[in-house]
Formats: structure tokens, C-alpha cells, sequence
């Protein structure tokens, strides 16, 4: 009985440590496969180290590429590698491209698969993390859900209830696990901030893509960097389009290569507010009590709205609204969503073995030595 892990970038690693972590506790045999989706250091490998992830048994390397080429190239391998030594189940992570392609792959050679933050929709399809979600939840045999929402899409799509497990956020399990590790001084010094300071990450598509949205972008950028510094780990993607358009000219532009986990978390946790498009970034403040401004028309995360500290903006008036939240402070008190208390981890493991383990019964009687029959008794009802 092996259970395989498929991560490829960034966002999977702080959710599937805790996963990998608990189901340590019920003996079964696991193996982590990391894509290479994302593969420079501060994107991958520091995650390894700062969050006692086992090393990846398999690394694919794949690299970048377009969508389609990214996701073929993962299928490829993963067929390949999944043929000759076969998984009794796969777990898949959030939204990338190696989720999808893990996903199809499974599902074509009849290899279970889980889905861990099953059922999160913006209904944009313009963002290809949509699809992929939407695609991968179609084809997952059982589907870990961090909110109630998400269990409410899962229905409407048909999805069976069975399969469907309000579970909490593991990502949440590694900040809560971590959260002594996240000092805002050493990072603060590091960085020469002295008072009142924002962080920024901005890689969207429709943030960076198109030349005209991404010069409004810049344009918002350096409107609200006038009223504090802002520091802005700015993600491979994107990022020529965006210096190229002046970004880091500004003064209280602070660009930065891409952080590890640690010295991320400790600078967002110092922050009097964060400028986001990335999802993951929205769960993260909403436990912290950190004011978040995400620049996208929608987010499949509404919990962090309605139960944090999250809304969402428009670049046009994303100095006005951050003004605002200067103005506020950081909250004393807010809502945090159900089960996001460090335990999702250790719920996805109870739950995938004791999906496994009729079959591990069923292997176990096979394997036994034929005893004599002995007469059959009366079924009882379940």
C-alpha cells in the first residue's frame, strides 16, 4: 500500500508537509514526486529544508514552459512513472498544473487520487487555475474540502457526498506550526524598514500579462507606495514585463528576489496591510489578522472575506483603499473559518486510511494460507 505525493510548485509544498506528517503516524508507505513545475531555489528547495519535508523520492524537472507544454511534459513522466511501480493512491494539491496533470494521468490508468482543497471556484474561467480545478475535482475519488463553500460547489457539480470531507486548511497546519518562527525585527532590519510597511505579490495573468493591465498595475503600485514602503518578492513570472514598465523605479518600490517560507511569513506578519493576487496569500493573513487587498475581480477563497481579513480591489483604487486600512490599524479581533485550528493534517490522514484499509484487508485475507471451510452464518444489516 503506497500513497504518492505529486507536488510541483510553490503553494503545494506548506500543504502537503502536514499531510505527509500525519500519515507518517498510521505506517503507511509513502513516496513524494516533485515535478520541478517550480524549481528555483527560493520557489522549491527551501521549502524542503524549513519544513521537514522528506527529500523528493522523484524529481521530474520539467521546468517552465506554456501551459500545455507544462502539463504534457508532466503526464508524460508521471505515466510513465506510475506504470512501472504503481500507487495504491495519489494526492494531489491545490490548483497548478501538475495537480491536472497528475490528475488525467490517474484517471486514464485507474489509479485512485485525492484532492486536497477540492472545490474552491472564482468562476473566472479567463484564470487557468480554474480549470484545473474544476477538471481535477471531476476526476478525484475523494475530494478534502477546506470551507463549507467549497463542499456547496462539489454538490452542485455532482460530486457524491461520500466523497466529499469538510477537512480544514493544512496550509494554515504549517503557519500555526511555524508561527514562533515568524519574527518581523530580523527581516525588518534586513530589509531597512524602520516604521509602517506593506508586501506585495503580484504574478497573475491578468495582472502581468496584458501591457495595459500591467501598466496600471504599476501606476496603482507607486500610487500606494507613496504612503509606505512596499515590498514586493516579485515572482519570475511576470517580472520582465513589469521592470520593463518601470515598477522598481519608484522610491518606495522595494523589489526583492522570490523569499523562502520563514523569512516570507515573518515579513507579511510585520506588515500593516498585503497587496495580493495570489490565493494562498489571502488564507495566510486571514489567520494572521494582517488587512489583505487582493487586486482581482473575484477569489475562490470568499471565507477569507467573509470569515477574515480579506477584499478585494480594483487597481484604480487600490491607494485609496490601502490609505484606509493604514488609517484602521490592524485589527484586534476577527474571524478565523471553521477548522483552520492546525488540524487538517492530521483529519486528510485518519480519513485516507481508513479509505485504504478495506482493500488492505482484502490483500491480507488473499495472501493467507486457504483454511478449512467452516459453515456460513446469518449477514447482519449495516
Amino acid at each position: 500500500m503506497t500513497i504518492v505525493h505529486v507536488t510541483g510548485a510553490r503553494p503545494n509544498f506548506p500543504k502537503a508537509a502536514p499531510v505527509i506528517a500525519a500519515l507518517r503516524t498510521h505506517g503507511l508507505d509513502q513516496r513524494l514526486v516533485h515535478t520541478g513545475q517550480h524549481y528555483d531555489d527560493k520557489l522549491s528547495e527551501v521549502f524542503f529544508r524549513e519544513l521537514d519535508l522528506p527529500r523528493p523520492d522523484v524529481n521530474l524537472g520539467v521546468g517552465s514552459g506554456s501551459h500545455a507544454t507544462q502539463t504534457a511534459t508532466v503526464m508524460v513522466a508521471l505515466e510513465e512513472l506510475f506504470l512501472a511501480d504503481r500507487p495504491s493512491l495519489v494526492v494531489v494539491y491545490g490548483d497548478v498544473n501538475s495537480t491536472l496533470a497528475a490528475a488525467l494521468v490517474c484517471s486514464k490508468i485507474g489509479v485512485p487520487v485525492a484532492h486536497v482543497e477540492a472545490g474552491l471556484r472564482s468562476f473566472d474561467v479567463t484564470m487557468p487555475e480554474e480549470i484545473n480545478r474544476k477538471v481535477t475535482d471531476a476526476l478525484c475519488d475523494l475530494a478534502f474540502a477546506t470551507s463549507p463553500d467549497a463542499i456547496a460547489h462539489l454538490s452542485r457539480e455532482g460530486v457524491p457526498a461520500e466523497r466529499i470531507h469538510l477537512v480544514g486548511n493544512p496550509m494554515i497546519d504549517t503557519l500555526l506550526a511555524h508561527l514562533e518562527r515568524f519574527d518581523p525585527a530580523p527581516v525588518r532590519a534586513a530589509h531597512g524598514l524602520d516604521g509602517a510597511y506593506v508586501v506585495a505579490t503580484l504574478h497573475r495573468p491578468g495582472n502581468v500579462d496584458d501591457r495595459a493591465q500591467a501598466l496600471a498595475l504599476v501606476q496603482a503600485i507607486h500610487k500606494s507606495a507613496d504612503l509606505a514602503p512596499i515590498v514586493v518578492p516579485l515572482h519570475p513570472r511576470g517580472r520582465a514585463r513589469l521592470l520593463e514598465l518601470g515598477f522598481a523605479d519608484h522610491p518606495g518600490v522595494r523589489v526583492v528576489d522570490p523569499l523562502g517560507y520563514v523569512e516570507f511569513m515573518s515579513l507579511v506578519r510585520g506588515a500593516v496591510a498585503v497587496v495580493t493576487d495570489s490565493g494562498g496569500v489571502q488564507e495566510e493573513t486571514t489567520v494572521l489578522g494582517v488587512p489583505c487587498l487582493t487586486l482581482r475581480p473575484s477569489t475562490e477563497r470568499p471565507v477569507t472575506i467573509t470569515h477574515g481579513t480579506n477584499k478585494l480591489v480594483r487597481a484604480e483604487v487600490l491607494a485609496d483603499e490601502l490609505r484606509a486600512v493604514i488609517d484602521r490599524g490592524r485589527p484586534e479581533g476577527w474571524p478565523v473559518p471553521p477548522l483552520w485550528d492546525g488540524h487538517a493534517g492530521e483529519r486528510i490522514a485518519s480519513i485516507l486510511a481508513d479509505w485504504l484499509a478495506p482493500d488492505t484487508a482484502r490483500d491480507a485475507a488473499r495472501d493467507r494460507p486457504a483454511t478449512p471451510a467452516t459453515p456460513a452464518t446469518p449477514a447482519t444489516g449495516q
